[in-house]
């Protein structure tokens, strides 16, 4: 991937707060209800970590100084590290894309910020730990990753390659999609109506393969944009959706697959979609509520 040939973000900033954090507290301010920690809890589930241990590292709400700012301190990241530089690209490229993309329908796009961390970190759903893997918090409209991610990535899930780690940024940023469309609010209300969030056909699992076709949307649109993609990059992309899915992640941890607690969707699913989004280029092929089957 010829990452270099993209525009650098000015929305990647780097926590130095130091994280951490006691136990869960829900309550109050911009801090999760029932929805929120629901969605928090299933992005850890995609790296298959206990949710008791990732609800313990959960804690109170942040305070906001309105601007949609989480209340830590937050400075512009070192510019000389590969990784950061790496980062700023790809999110440079998502904040074109979907520029673009909204442009097409009228709309203004208003970009996440990309939070860097190390070992924890604070946001507006609460106090998170590496652990959890990356992650979008709806209440801040950010996004959080700890860049050791890159490296779990290539040792625990075989995921190798700047494409590969490119998709997981462009899936983070498909949730804000998903947040700004209000498709993230239709869920919750969708989940309090009592419709199931876990299961081979729930709404989790939905909504994180539709975020997986978003990151081929965008996918497509950047390669026309930049022409960076190299060969093998898509297949790399494509095995990281293969190896992180509910069935795959597992059988790792489990040895055997329980349908009826997928949160994500299964190895295939996952690469059906993004190839789904970076197939056609379009959001509406992006459905998977109205879809009958995944």
């Amino acid at each position: 991937m010829l990452w270099k040939k993209g525009r650098s973000s000015d929305n990647v900033v780097e926590d130095d707060s130091g994280g951490g954090g006691g136990g869960p507290s829900f309550g109050g301010g911009r801090g999760l209800g029932l929805g929120g920690i629901i969605i928090v809890v299933i992005v850890g589930l995609l790296f298959g970590k206990n949710p008791m241990e990732i609800l313990q590292l959960l804690s109170g709400s942040v305070s906001d100084d309105g601007s949609g700012q989480s209340a830590q301190q937050q400075v512009a990241p070192a510019g000389n590290d590969a990784q950061t530089e790496f980062v700023k690209k790809v999110l440079g490229s998502t904040e074109d894309v979907w520029t673009q993309v909204f442009s097409a329908s009228g709309k203004k796009y208003p970009a996440p910020r990309l939070v860097l961390f190390h070992g924890g970190v604070q946001s507006a759903c609460g106090a998170a730990s590496a652990a959890m893997g990356p992650f979008y918090c709806p209440g801040d409209r950010q996004v959080y990753l700890d860049l050791d991610f890159f490296q779990e990535m290539q040792q625990r899930f075989h995921a190798a390659g700047d494409f590969a780690r490119a998709y997981v940024i462009a899936h983070e940023v498909g949730h804000h999609i998903q947040n700004l469309l209000g498709i993230m609010d239709q869920v919750e209300q969708s989940a309090r109506r009592g419709t199931p969030m876990q299961g081979a056909t729930g709404l989790s699992v939905r909504q994180e393969l539709q975020a997986d076709c978003f990151a081929g949307v965008w996918a497509n649109h950047a390669q026309q944009q930049l022409n960076w993609l190299e060969p093998g990059d898509i297949e790399a992309a494509l095995n990281a959706a293969n190896q992180i899915g509910d069935d795959a992640l597992q059988k790792q941890s489990r040895g055997v697959v329980v349908p009826d607690s997928f949160t994500h969707g299964s190895s295939a699913e996952r690469v059906r979609w993004f190839k789904s989004g970076f197939t056609g280029g379009d959001i509406r092929n992006c459905d998977t509520f109205g879809a009958a089957q995944l």
